[in-house]
């Protein structure tokens, strides 16, 4: 879960997109990266840390150019080392740079690959600084002078050899802004346009309210298999690249990683969420006609809208009972165990009043290693709540993402290999509810009628590249472990000393 923009303007890009970055920020929160191109030259700033702190003004000074790539990032494939933040950068051919999202599930097969055949070398556990060497590879194939026919296909052989779910930005030195999206659609990408009066100007990014702050008109997302290039110009070129494209996009976007205000796919996230809460509360009346719960709190922020649709569908009354601290990052992704325990309380704190003697329905947007919720459940009881029931607006999550979300080693998973009762009893909550995932997929739907199927991977385990086998997840628990992680953080400040973060032309 990566935020990638591209910007081809009349005018500098610098501040377009670091507002549009800023906004993205939800998407990653551990590094922060710039790339513009000047005059044949590629000016770059990137590290680890929030947008507002990566870039300051003797930064954003040196970022010339009307064409540039950003990249907002948590660590997927790799580590969080510094020398891992993108965007990543090659000079052969032409003068590549590159942001991507997703992950590939390929990405060892491919390091083996460029080394033998394609004679490039991989510095970097990162399968971003992969697919852009597979990218460059494959674009030298074209000659000297590129047409965007040659561009699409040079993507059209990256799908054939690349696998997984990502959404790539790239520019070519002197040619244009490139973007391209997997066949099976997982990860999202939209484009649109503003005009300046002295020419049209193009902007790509993870999600629409990237478009929106920078005052562009959506066109639409790129569909699965799809590139689209933006020549010098700012004329837009689009072609399908892939073989067998369908749209499968990943239903966790919408349970959680994008913003309420975006459109993913033609579906406003805000309306999917709500119509998650009327789910949940169809269920909540099938199941338990007779409740008695008094008041329905959301665990701020994702949850709020489901929250409040459940509520008003069960004719209870809706509070806030927690108020947040909005410097905390998202709990799920960080490091280790110790370090998301004493950060939920720090993120959150309970208006007691709001709790006393009443019978509390908390609702999240999903459970996933179980510690944050039961550290809330059992603030709800420390505030004075009689009983604590526990909602989820997402079905259990019993399997890990291989498509570019970090989620923990299956092993790590409150829900894998356990039924929904015995999560709740783990917990601690009186009663549990868990969202349907037919209802789930149902909710989407109601939205946008169009969207037919959907990465379920982690309620299902049913990956929809074809390509996971059980040795593959089995090395994947294994380097996902927390015990793993904190071995690879210890390594990372090796890879520093062999990467400068700032600019390339300085």
């Amino acid at each position: 879960m990566c935020g990638i923009v591209g910007l081809m303007a009349k005018q500098a890009v610098n501040q377009g997109i670091y507002d549009a970055l800023t906004v993205l920020q939800h998407r990653g929160q551990d590094a922060a990266g710039m790339m513009t191109w000047h005059e044949g030259r590629f000016l770059l700033r990137k590290s680890n840390g929030l947008v507002r702190d990566v870039f300051h003004t003797r930064h954003m000074t040196r970022l010339r150019g009307n064409m540039g790539i950003g990249h907002v990032r948590y660590p997927t494939a790799g580590s969080s080392s510094e020398a891992e933040s993108q965007p990543f950068y090659v000079n052969s051919p032409y003068g590549i740079s590159l942001a991507h999202n997703g992950n590939l599930t390929n990405s060892e097969q491919l390091m083996q690959e460029l080394f033998t055949s394609d004679l490039r070398h991989i510095n970097t556990s990162s399968d971003s600084e992969v697919l852009l060497n597979v990218f460059a590879h494959e674009l030298g194939k074209q000659g000297l002078h590129l047409s965007p026919g040659d561009i699409f296909d040079a993507v059209r052989r990256v799908h054939r050899r690349c696998k997984g779910g990502y959404v790539a930005v790239a520019i070519i030195n002197g040619v244009g802004l490139v973007a391209f999206r997997d066949p099976n659609g997982i990860r999202p990408v939209v484009f649109g346009t503003r005009d300046e009066g002295n020419g049209q100007e193009v902007m790509i990014a993870s999600e629409s309210v990237a478009l929106d702050v920078g005052g562009f008109e959506l066109h639409r997302d790129l569909d699965p298999g799809e590139a689209i290039f933006v020549d010098m110009e700012g004329q837009i070129h689009t072609q399908q690249c892939a073989d067998a494209p369908r749209l499968a996009s990943c239903i966790f976007e919408h349970v959680y990683l994008a913003r309420p205000d975006s459109i993913l796919d033609g579906a406003y996230v805000y309306g999917t969420r709500m119509e998650m809460g009327r789910k949940l509360g169809d269920r909540i009346q099938s199941e338990w006609p007779d409740h008695d719960i008094d008041v329905v709190i959301p665990i701020p922020d994702t949850s709020r809208t489901s929250a409040l649709e459940l509520a008003q569908h069960l004719g209870v009354t809706y509070r806030e009972g927690f108020m947040k601290n909005r410097y905390i990052g998202r709990t799920f992704i960080m490091p280790g165990q110790t370090q998301r325990k004493k950060s939920v309380r720090q993120k959150l704190n309970a208006i007691a009043v709001e709790f006393k003697g009443k019978n509390v329905l908390l609702v999240d947007e999903s459970i996933v290693r179980g510690t944050t919720c039961k550290q809330i459940i059992q603030m709800a009881r420390e505030a004075g709540a009689r009983k604590v029931y526990f909602a989820s607006a997402a079905p259990p999550v019993r399997f890990p993402n291989v498509y570019g979300i970090d989620m923990p080693a299956a092993s790590e998973l409150i829900a894998h290999g356990r039924s929904e009762a015995e999560v709740g009893e783990l917990i601690g909550a009186d009663r549990i509810f868990y969202q349907n995932l037919e209802d789930l997929k149902t909710a989407c739907r109601n939205v946008n009628p169009n969207l037919e199927a959907f990465d379920c991977s982690v309620f299902d385990g049913n990956y929809v590249t074809g390509d996971i086998d059980d040795a593959y997840l089995a090395n994947l628990e294994e380097s996902r472990s927390d015990g793993a992680r904190q071995q690879q953080s210890a390594g990372d400040h090796a890879l520093v000393g062999l990467h400068n973060q700032d600019d390339i032309d300085d």
